[in-house]
């Protein structure tokens, strides 16, 4: 979080996000989201979010890309994607070695 906040405090242009939520409950994962989307609307921050728990990521998202092995499978609306939550894990677990 303080990673987060040392980024956000030098007012970039664009931010990079690679899993904001690894290892941290569900509770701190909102409020770093919430605060990322804070940033993009109040002072047009870009936000690229790499995250795999999809359903929170959507809920600040304007737009989403979901990849598999380097290929964009799908694309839209936050809200599009948001209605299509099982392509998006058939496509997560089509990547997925057995």
């Amino acid at each position: 979080m303080l990673t987060l906040a040392r980024a956000l405090g030098r007012h970039p242009k664009i931010l990079l996000a690679d899993e904001l939520s690894m290892g941290l409950a569900p509770l701190i994962v909102q409020r770093l989201l919430q605060a990322v989307r804070e940033a993009a609307d109040t002072r047009g921050t870009g936000v690229l979010l790499v995250e795999q728990h999809v359903r929170q990521a959507l809920k600040y998202a304007d737009r989403a890309y979901v990849m598999r092995r380097g290929v964009v499978e799908l694309e839209g609306t936050a809200k599009e994607l948001a209605s299509r939550i099982d392509d998006i894990e058939a496509t997560y677990f089509a990547g997925a070695k057995a």
